[in-house]
């Protein structure tokens, strides 16, 4: 006669149970939490880029020439934490910019008297475009970068990001409001002082001048360093 056996219970492993027992409890807590990281760390650098322009250390002015670090936030973002927050650190940067047209700046003032949608279009979505695309640039080159300190691939990002915010800012702000009568008494001024036929390309070069180089070197050391730290720091 055959004897039944009794059938002993599956006890699942140690770490197995434990496993099971955590996400039980925790519920989405697991799914959540980085994305919660993710927002408050956006959160800081939004925090950032407030503290710069309420303060006014945002812009950097010097009895010759003034240049803002307002990207400088807006680049670490798009590398450390992508293009789609690359994009939203942008759009503050950009709406910041815009706000300042309503009576901080006398440059943006003038221009909203001539086109308040020239205007918005010149200040907000070029700061998005350059976050999306500097984030996107950081991507293309930590793949191809493959030295053990990848400083191309910061460098090169916070770079394209300075480059990005001058050419892109210039480009349309030439484009809505270069046959204008106050941009072409600024045209004439270089052209007076150059001896050179103004056209709208020589405009934006001498437009940009020192202010878009010292911009460049300062965004490129200050992003790539910044960058660099955060960026080994959340991956390790």
């Amino acid at each position: 006669m055959l004897r039944r056996r009794n059938r002993l219970p599956c006890i699942p492993r140690s770490g197995e149970r434990e496993q099971e027992v955590f996400e039980m409890a925790s519920g989405k807590k697991t799914n959540t939490s980085p994305r919660i990281r993710y927002l408050v760390q956006l959160a800081v650098l939004v925090a950032i880029l407030l503290l710069l322009e309420f303060t006014g250390i945002g812009m950097i002015k010097t009895p010759f020439l003034e240049f803002t670090v307002m990207q400088i936030p807006v680049i670490i973002g798009a590398i450390v934490l992508g293009p789609a927050a690359g994009a939203a650190l942008g759009g503050v940067f950009g709406l910041l910019s815009f706000w300042e047209c309503f009576g901080k700046s006398a440059f943006g003032v003038t221009l909203m008297g001539i086109s308040p949608v020239g205007t918005f279009l010149t200040c907000v979505p070029t700061r998005i475009l350059m976050g999306l695309l500097c984030g996107l640039i950081f991507r293309g080159l930590i793949r191809a970068d493959k030295s053990k300190s990848q400083l191309l691939a910061f460098g090169g990002s916070s770079l394209a990001g300075s480059l990005l915010n001058t050419v892109l800012f210039t480009g349309v702000l030439t484009a809505a409001f270069y046959h204008t009568d106050y941009i072409q008494g600024i045209a004439q001024g270089f052209a007076d002082s150059t001896g050179l036929a103004m056209n709208p390309f020589l405009f934006v070069a001498l437009f940009v001048g020192i202010q878009g180089v010292l911009e460049a070197l300062i965004s490129t050391v200050a992003g790539a360093a910044v960058s660099r730290a955060l960026y080994k720091a959340l991956n390790h």
